[in-house]
């Protein structure tokens, strides 16, 4: 892990405002498409066929938008660690985009920043940005606005 916070209930609830920093790069894999494919029964070629992805304005096969969405869970766990949560839910998304596509054989990292913590019963909501960047391209795959309930 690139950065990252570690800190208790308590300390979470000052942290508004606070980045997490970045995980560390990592390569989207034909096999890693491929099996998202599979599990949701989305085998547009753009995704999974890399000869006929060629043609396409991408010049290859790029992740499924609802794949790199999915990226952002293990983001966040890396980058915030709450040392007294019993359990932590995803709660939902505020805000979702996809600026630019993922293409397979790209570095890819994950960046959080938390942009507000509410009291809920019996815990906490954090709302996060949740970036995922391509190394080399000047726009995110992926800005979410992550929902994270913390008991």
């Amino acid at each position: 892990m690139t950065s990252g916070a570690v800190t208790d209930m308590a300390g979470l609830r000052e942290s508004g405002g606070r980045h997490l920093g970045f995980t560390d790069w990592q390569e989207m894999t034909q096999e890693r498409v491929d099996k998202f494919a599979d599990a949701t029964d989305d085998h547009q070629f753009i995704h999974v066929d890399p000869e006929r992805a060629k043609a396409t304005p991408f010049g290859g096969t790029i992740a499924h938008g609802y794949l790199t969405l999915s990226l952002a869970a293990p983001v966040i766990q890396e980058l915030l660690r709450v040392s007294d949560s019993k359990m932590g839910l995803n709660y939902g998304l505020d805000r979702v985009r996809f600026p630019a596509p993922l293409p397979v054989g790209a570095q890819f990292r994950g960046g959080c920043e938390i942009l507000e913590v509410t009291e809920i019963s019996g815990g906490l909501q954090v709302k996060l940005s949740t970036t995922i960047e391509v190394q080399g391209s000047e726009k995110p795959a992926l800005v979410a606005e992550c929902l994270v309930r913390l008991y």
